[in-house]
């Protein structure tokens, strides 16, 4: 009997550590879509991006979503896009830390506001670190401390998803998992 209470405790455990690792699913723009005249930076001033989360891009045809780099992010220029899509629906998961930029190719598109940085912080359950920047040659920025750029090159695969009328939601996947095994859990102590 003990240890099928210590066994029911350790699982409960196990499921309750891995509760902070939920990815969020954000709907770009909610219900406006991925738009031209939308404001993007209001719409992600309240939110925080993590590695695992996934932006999910809504938007009729004649729209692109290209993931571009800084400078053609600023110059509205698709010609090097990292990955581009066309779909009407495009999710692409955020996999590496630092910003990440997305503009609407169709010329003029992204001139008239579809065009979207995000900030993405390297986990919801990591802490940031506390290892000082060094070298010669790093920018500075005139404080005296060294910055250190941030990686921003990934690889996306556009992949067709659902419409939500929310901004987020959070994966119910480790969710449902953890009822069915603390359902199980229960039963499984219950017999013995």
């Amino acid at each position: 009997m003990a240890f099928s209470n210590a066994l029911v405790l350790g699982l409960l455990l196990a499921i309750n550590m891995a509760l902070p690792t939920l990815s969020t699913v954000y709907t770009v723009g909610d219900t406006s879509g991925w738009a031209i005249g939308a404001d993007y930076s209001t719409w992600t001033s309240d939110k925080a991006f993590s590695v695992g989360d996934s932006l999910v891009f809504n938007y009729g045809s004649g729209h692109t979503v290209d993931e571009v780099k800084e400078s053609d992010y600023k110059s509205c220029t698709a010609g090097n896009s990292i990955s581009t899509d066309s779909s009407g629906a495009t999710t692409i998961p955020l996999k590496t830390a630092g910003t990440h930029y997305f503009i609407c190719a169709i010329p003029g598109h992204c001139a008239g506001g579809m065009k979207l940085a995000v900030t993405v912080k390297a986990g919801k359950a990591t802490a940031p670190s506390t290892t000082p920047a060094t070298g010669k040659g790093s920018p500075s920025d005139g404080s005296g401390t060294t910055a250190t750029p941030a990686a921003t090159t990934t690889t996306t695969t556009p992949t067709t998803a659902t419409k939500s009328n929310s901004s987020s939601a959070s994966s119910l996947s480790p969710i449902v998992a953890m009822v069915i095994v603390s359902w199980i859990s229960y039963y499984v102590w219950r017999m013995v």
